[in-house]
């Protein structure tokens, strides 16, 4: 039986539900994410809460939007408080919030919320006067917090939040058992290609087109973003674009053996890793450099192409490595509410 964690006596007979902050859910009609990257790490995040709760109730609510006041009888009557994934963490929360709360929520969340593989935006100074206060209003000081890289660690300690450790990220857990031989060393037949709209380089961008062209015999196209198929028609190359849905992604990985994938979609290249397909994700920000720093993910910049062609070309073996210890420490703290 799962006994509440949070709640105070007057709540303790209500059954166990645990709250989801979600950034796979665009708005409070639950439309999804137009970033299909939210999606797959919804999943993992899903898979995660019911690993440690069971088939308990999850109640989910939108980072996209700012919060209602219905929102916040769901979270006073939830159990465990969690917020899923992605970037939304930055240094200037009253100028730039992903997770759309604001000082007068944090004031209602009262230190209720955990960390379950969040990351920072991107490369920033030290957070303001007005980020540090909100987070310490909205983060539990107790509970111990998942981020997804060293770098978003390093910034929640320097805030004075040093229950905070580095897991990697959700959708990258199950990789903890992978063997170098799951993965092919060799160039598949066909490639996987993927674009980011919103961090767009047209020379280098072309060029790896290009080099991808001439060097599978079939390129697919996913566009994991909302413009990623009018950015790579813009380039009027043959290339097979797809249907912008994660049914299509998962179609293509259950029925084309040999591919590779070679991309700046974070997660999409790691969708292509966990279906055991040799994946080349290409660093346009911090994510897949600060995530590649600790896990091993196979990674090169951009602009590198002699790095990408030799990938491409040469035998490479596939080598991730897992914090398990550090998993296990931060699902280990529920235990207390399971009996």
């Amino acid at each position: 039986m799962l006994k509440p964690l949070y709640v105070d006596q007057k709540n303790a007979a209500r059954p166990f539900k645990v709250c989801l902050f979600d950034p796979g859910i665009a708005d409070h009609n639950r439309s999804p994410s137009e970033n299909l990257g939210d999606l797959i790490i919804q999943k993992a995040v899903l898979r995660e809460i019911k690993h440690i709760f069971g088939d308990q109730q999850t109640a989910k609510i939108s980072t996209h939007v700012p919060l209602e006041e219905k929102h916040f009888q769901i979270i006073q009557e939830s159990s465990v408080v969690l917020v899923g994934g992605t970037n939304l963490l930055s240094s200037q929360m009253n100028h730039y919030n992903q997770w759309k709360i604001f000082f007068r929520d944090a004031l209602r969340l009262q230190k209720r919320v955990i960390l379950l593989g969040v990351s920072w935006w991107q490369y920033q100074g030290r957070p303001n006067l007005y980020t540090m206060a909100l987070l310490h209003l909205a983060l539990s000081s107790s509970c111990i917090h998942s981020v997804r890289d060293h770098y978003t660690e390093l910034k929640l300690r320097s805030m004075g939040f040093w229950n905070v450790i580095n897991t990697g990220c959700p959708t990258m857990w199950t990789l903890a058992n992978l063997k170098s031989a799951d993965i092919p060393h060799t160039k598949a037949e066909n490639a996987l290609l993927m674009l980011t709209d919103y961090s767009r380089n047209v020379e280098l961008d072309r060029t790896l087109l290009e080099l991808v062209i001439s060097c599978y015999k079939t390129v697919y196209f996913w566009p994991q973003g909302a413009g990623d198929s009018d950015y790579v028609k813009s380039f009027n190359l043959p290339v097979t674009l797809l249907d912008r849905s994660l049914a299509m992604l998962e179609n293509l990985l259950k029925f084309e053996p040999s591919l590779d994938y070679i991309g700046t979609r974070l997660h999409g290249g790691i969708r292509c890793l966990l279906a055991r397909r040799r994946s080349l994700i290409l660093k346009i920000d911090h994510r897949a450099a600060e995530i590649a720093r600790s896990t091993g993910l196979p990674s090169a910049d951009r602009h590198d192409f002699k790095s990408i062609q030799q990938w491409i070309n040469a035998p490479f073996v596939t080598r991730i490595t897992i914090d398990t210890a550090a998993i296990e420490r931060w699902r280990h703290q529920f235990q207390s509410i399971i009996a």
